[in-house]
């Protein structure tokens, strides 16, 4: 604990925590990232910090680190919502576009923007539904206070699920998963609402390019607040025409069943290696 007196934290002086990556990443083996951008945002962000040191700064170690670092995907277990998927076959073909957010009550996902963006569409006369999951570990940020109110009319579901079932029947029932985060190294629950058929609009940063292939699905990605606003209205009143776009197969690969081969291929080389 910092000593009340101590005005290092207010001063932002405070690498505690910064520190323990870079002794943990000196001393290992082998370091593996779950995405490039955990990679490279990683080493970009340790150059700055050993700068800030007046001196030993060591900045030579940087490249040993990097010669023992790679990346290894994430590996979930997606198929575990597959026996919910009747839930999409019992929605209703005319049903209203459901509006998905599924993430943590936090500021790295940019909560104000997302629901800033649905203000503007319900301002605009949009008619669609709104099902808010994820999970609050703090006091509730104003804006889920606020959108409770001023979404109130497109809100059937506000907080969070307490079981898998009930998280995995939404998952399919939904339509569209606007992403506004302004920081995420994977993007888990991004991948399980992918699986579950719910179509992203996802900004063209952080690892959601490279891991969701933006090459080969640019209509999935928008570069700024009022591109996400026009490709979120051409969702909602083109949602039949939506409903037929399947991308499940974009974050297959990140299933156990398929990627469990590349962890036993790493795993036996390292054990191989290390006798």
């Amino acid at each position: 604990p910092w000593s009340p007196m101590d005005k290092d934290v207010e001063l932002q002086r405070d690498k505690h925590y910064g520190f323990i990556n870079y002794s943990s990443a000196l001393s290992s083996d082998h370091i593996y990232f779950n995405s490039q951008f955990h990679l490279d945002s990683f080493f970009n962000g340790l150059e700055d910090f050993l700068k800030q040191f007046p001196d030993y700064r060591e900045m030579h170690y940087i490249e040993s680190i990097k010669k023992k670092s790679s990346v290894l995907h994430l590996g979930m277990d997606l198929k575990r919502f597959d026996p919910y998927k009747h839930n999409r076959r019992n929605r209703q073909e005319h049903s209203l576009p459901l509006i998905l957010w599924n993430h943590r009550w936090e500021h790295d996902k940019n909560p104000e923007t997302f629901f800033h963006i649905l203000r503007n569409l319900s301002d605009m006369g949009m008619d669609f539904q709104l099902a808010v999951l994820g999970e609050e570990f703090n006091n509730e940020l104003p804006c889920f206070t606020n959108a409770r109110k001023y979404l109130k009319k497109h809100i059937v579901q506000f907080g969070f699920v307490k079981t898998f079932e009930e998280y995995a029947k939404w998952l399919w029932r939904s339509d569209i998963l606007p992403v506004t985060s302004i920081q995420d190294f994977f993007g888990v629950s991004i991948m399980e609402a992918i699986y579950c058929q719910t179509v992203p609009l996802l900004p063209s940063r952080l690892s959601y390019p490279k891991l969701l292939k933006e090459d080969n699905n640019p209509q999935l990605f928008y570069e700024n607040d009022s591109d996400l606003l026009g490709k979120l209205r051409n969702c909602i009143q083109n949602i039949s025409e939506l409903r037929q776009k399947q991308y499940q197969s974009i974050v297959s690969d990140y299933d156990w069943s398929n990627i469990i081969t590349e962890y036993d291929k790493v795993f036996e080389h390292f054990i191989s290696t290390n006798k």
